[in-house]
């Protein structure tokens, strides 16, 4: 790995992570994501260039707005360092191949999906459909052969049909419908680490809710409704980097 090469994706993560803050923020609400300043969210004052830098800004100025002086949402700079490091560790694991470039674009609108589920709790079909095309290219480029490309898909359609099934089952009180295409396509994206990264989903939405329900007031019945695209997403892309197969525990 070129040190000079890794530096330049991380601040590129970065700068897409800030752009993809726009996007979660002004998808469907008639907002355009390529035109129009951003606002401070406490007075709504247009933001100048100096407060955009991504996680500098938030760094010089103390996590305070440059405007009005309202505290900054940690999440932003958090996200920026998350898909920075993520731009890092996929260029770690593939090198510079002709399916970088996809992988990038294919975590990038990943990570939209996640934000967006976790503020509005639901996918957008858009995003869904462009991280669909954008992992199957990845998935394509990647594999040793076009048999390896069809076994990952066959995969794919098995866990994605699976997680449809649970819906319907459970007539959508269980899982989303929206979670089965997110599946399909983060399937093809990992390839061979698909079903580990299914296994991880599930164990890591098992873990956080259990810590939810640990923290919900004593003798409150109320549900709690946690999106599970995140799960998804932390799952499948732990299985990819880590290459760790919980199923050689059994074989081995």
């Amino acid at each position: 790995m070129l040190l000079p090469v890794a530096i330049v994706l991380f601040i590129f993560g970065a700068i897409v992570a800030s752009f993809i803050g726009v996007v979660v923020v002004r998808l469907n609400t008639g907002q355009s994501i390529l035109t129009g300043r951003s606002r401070c969210d406490a007075c709504t004052e247009p933001l100048p260039p100096h407060m955009l830098v991504p996680i500098l800004s938030y760094v010089f100025f103390g996590g305070r707005s440059h405007c009005c002086g309202a505290y900054i949402s940690i999440a932003s700079p958090l996200t920026e360092l998350l898909l920075g490091g993520l731009f890092v560790l996929v260029y770690a694991s593939l090198g510079l191949v002709v399916a970088l470039p996809f992988m990038l674009l294919s975590i990038s609108v990943l990570l939209a999906l996640v934000l967006y589920d976790l503020a509005h709790q639901i996918l957008p079909t858009s995003l869904l459909f462009i991280f669909i095309i954008a992992a199957a290219i990845t998935g394509f480029l990647a594999a040793s052969s076009p048999e390896d490309f069809f076994s990952s898909l066959y995969t794919a359609l098995l866990i994605a049909g699976s997680l449809a099934l649970v819906h319907f089952l459970s007539r959508g009180r269980a899982m989303g419908l929206a979670d089965t295409p997110l599946a399909f396509g983060l399937s093809l994206l990992v390839s061979r680490a698909a079903l580990p990264g299914f296994i991880f989903s599930f164990w890591i939405g098992a873990v956080i809710g259990i810590v939810v329900l640990a923290m919900r007031p004593r003798g409150s019945r109320m549900g709690v409704e946690v999106p599970f695209a995140p799960f998804l997403a932390a799952g499948f892309l732990l299985a990819f980097f880590t290459q760790w197969n919980p199923f050689a525990l059994i074989t081995g």
